[in-house]
């Protein structure tokens, strides 16, 4: 995995530190478990993915490059330092081709003051249990209307 660094400030008043990981040699792992199966394609993770880790709590996620942050956020719910939002939504807007040249500091002052990090708390139960469903029926459309029968 390549890695990167970066120091994130709103000025003299948040300071975060993120690593950013982009897989290399990881795309030939083959699974030992489904032989033949190259494993992080067969998650469905590809060249735009990147892994963003705030240093302050050790928490990330893998993200994919140009998304929405805020959405990302709420959608993984890991704790993050304050200006771990910002500097996502910075990151999204760069090129991260090749990461030795993305700055070992980014200052963005238009970033908002924070006394401490936060969890979003991610997608409502209703909104899981939607999600589950849906899998459900593209898995087995009639035995999903039969369960829902039931619970009617």
């Amino acid at each position: 995995m390549k890695t990167k660094i970066i120091e994130v400030t709103n000025g003299p008043r948040n300071w975060g530190k993120m690593l950013v990981g982009q897989f290399d040699a990881e795309w030939e792992y083959q699974s030992v478990v489904a032989p033949g199966s190259a494993l992080l394609s067969g998650r469905g993770w590809g060249p735009g993915h990147i892994l963003v880790l705030d240093l302050q709590t050790g928490e990330g996620s893998v993200f994919r490059h140009g998304g929405l942050a805020s959405a990302d956020l709420e959608k993984h719910a890991i704790w993050v330092c304050p200006m771990f939002a910002p500097f996502l939504d910075w990151l999204y807007r760069q090129d991260v081709s090749n990461l030795d040249a993305l700055p070992p500091h980014v200052d963005l002052p238009e970033a908002e003051f924070h006394l401490s990090g936060y969890r979003r708390p991610g997608p409502s139960n209703e909104e899981r249990r939607k999600v589950v469903e849906g899998l459900e029926r593209k898995t087995d459309p009639n035995d999903q209307k039969d369960r829902l029968k039931g619970q009617t």
